[in-house]
């Protein structure tokens, strides 16, 4: 499950600009990742300049940290309240103090309190001992500037050249095979649809996406992808199939080998509860190299990769192995790769 902020659309872009045009990266939040003093500061530490969010009800409550790398710094704390905002400058003193008995500011993530010395409280206007229902912390990062935007755009020119003129192993076949598997609504079919995007110049979605629970791939599709640039097809093909679950709605672990040696045609529709077989009216009897897979790659949301499922890990494994059965036990010429 993605770990989102309880800041506002328009709270966020406030205190972006205010900061200094940041952009905020979610580290911590303390409903999720529990009210832990320790816990906050095991993911925050050693994250650069850092802004903690602490949610009262009536008001937002913040300390933007501009280093954690010097033993000792001052703290800009600050007050929130609908578009005005408040600040005084405290320390110097170690962040973890931020989080321990300290004479000016301190939160306490077990209790839900949080204390701001009298000399504090009247340059920000609250009271002293203020009770709060959340706290956020964020990394804080410079938005790409010019000179930062224009070598990423030279890496990105240098990464398509390196695409549009790659070529398979040996010249055995003259496009290469990429099976795209991972769970429903991972965004296999989003990712399909970016590359395509990224190649023609604009955005386009011919692969059907959606967050349906069971999954909107439910036929097995090959897309050939078009440069451009130059109207040239790419050298290679991405395959897309039904997302894998940890129930029986999911792509039929028993389909996976007919996948992988090109048994199965562009536009077979899946059957959940039961793979293809040698006798179906599409199956493909003696399928060429060209029409084998030869390469794997996963998908996966990367907010939500660590919460994978003990069954969904195992499936993913059982993959892994019917991947090196596949190899080996093919014509030394055929290779799968999985990253």
């Amino acid at each position: 499950m993605a770990v989102t902020t309880c800041l506002t659309w328009m709270q966020e872009k406030v205190l972006q600009n205010y900061f200094g045009e940041k952009q905020f990266s979610l580290l911590y939040k303390a409903s999720v990742h529990d009210f832990s003093s320790k816990g906050l500061l095991e993911r925050c530490s050693n994250q650069g300049p850092t802004i903690t969010v602490i949610y009262t009800g009536d008001y937002i409550v913040g300390a933007y940290a501009q280093n954690d790398k010097e033993e000792y710094v001052f703290i800009t704390l600050f007050v929130f309240q609908e578009t005005e905002i408040s600040e005084c400058k405290i320390g110097p003193f170690q962040l973890s103090m931020v989080f321990q008995d300290n004479c000016k500011f301190c939160v306490n993530l077990e209790k839900k309190r949080m204390y701001i010395s009298p000399e504090t409280k009247e340059k920000l206007g609250v009271c002293g001992y203020i009770s709060f229902q959340e706290c956020e912390v964020f990394r804080c990062e410079d938005l790409l500037d010019k000179r930062r935007m224009e070598g990423v755009i030279e890496l990105k020119d240098k990464l398509l050249s390196a695409i549009r003129t790659y070529k398979p192993y040996g010249d055995l076949v003259h496009q290469t095979r990429i099976l795209l598997l991972g769970p429903i609504g991972a965004g296999k079919s989003s990712f399909l649809n970016s590359v395509k995007s990224i190649f023609r110049g604009h955005v386009t979605n011919q692969a059907l996406v959606g967050s349906y629970t069971c999954g909107t791939s439910d036929k097995y599709r090959t897309y050939f992808i078009n440069d451009g640039k130059n109207a040239d097809t790419l050298p290679f093909i991405l395959c897309d199939s039904l997302g894998l679950s940890e129930t029986e709605e999911g792509l039929c672990m028993g389909d996976i080998p007919y996948i992988l040696k090109g048994h199965i045609p562009d536009r077979y529709k899946f059957d959940c509860t039961k793979p293809i077989t040698p006798g179906h009216d599409n199956y493909i009897g003696s399928p060429l190299l060209k029409d084998r897979i030869h390469c794997v790659a996963f998908v996966f949301n990367a907010n939500s990769v660590e919460h994978l499922s003990k069954e969904m890990v195992s499936k993913i494994k059982r993959i892994q192995r019917e991947l090196i059965k596949c190899v080996g036990g093919s014509s030394p010429r055929t290779w799968i790769s999985s990253f």
